[in-house]
């Protein structure tokens, strides 16, 4: 399985490390820091690579911002609650979009379901998460000029889109 990821910069992976010690409290922390722009199913890297390519043809790079910490108390795989970072990018959201078109949606997690987030720890005690939330008072903004194609099975990357494409 492969996913399109957002490359984090560094100045949220400091923010998520200086995090780490309170989090804890929480049954699975987070040591590796991505956000998911879309996950796909298919196994074959060369096809798919072409075909998100075609799919992105001309999309531009966009603006990302971390506006702050968030949960989701209930979430649609594995324990709660998900402490995350919470993005706002409408143009990372469009391009999700222009992938759910071409590749359909994981119900739950994409289509009208995406949030674009990056993720620092999940289970334990929903008690910590409104302490947790102001801690991130200050935005992060940073432009998204490539996405990572990330190979689960094989846990690394896998190839680059540069953004803006063009195929």
């Amino acid at each position: 399985m492969f996913s399109l990821n957002v490359p984090v910069p560094g100045r949220v992976k400091r923010v998520a490390a200086d995090l780490h010690p309170r989090l804890a409290a929480f049954e699975r922390v987070r040591e590796r820091h991505s956000l998911v722009c879309k996950r796909f199913e298919s196994t074959d890297y060369d096809r798919l690579s072409k075909r998100t390519r075609r799919a992105l043809d001309g999309a531009p790079a966009v603006a990302a911002r971390v506006t702050g910490i968030e949960s989701f108390d209930d979430p649609v795989r594995g324990p709660g609650p998900v402490v995350y970072l919470a993005v706002s990018s409408p143009g990372l959201v469009a391009i999700h979009e222009r992938l759910v078109d071409e590749f359909g949606a994981i119900t739950g997690l994409e289509g009208g379901a995406y949030v674009p987030h990056v993720t620092l720890a999940r289970g334990g005690n929903a008690d910590r998460i409104e302490e947790l939330c102001a801690l991130v008072d200050e935005p992060i903004e940073w432009a998204v000029s490539e996405l990572h194609f990330y190979d689960a099975r094989h846990d690394e990357r896998a190839g680059t889109l540069p953004l803006p494409l063009s195929y």
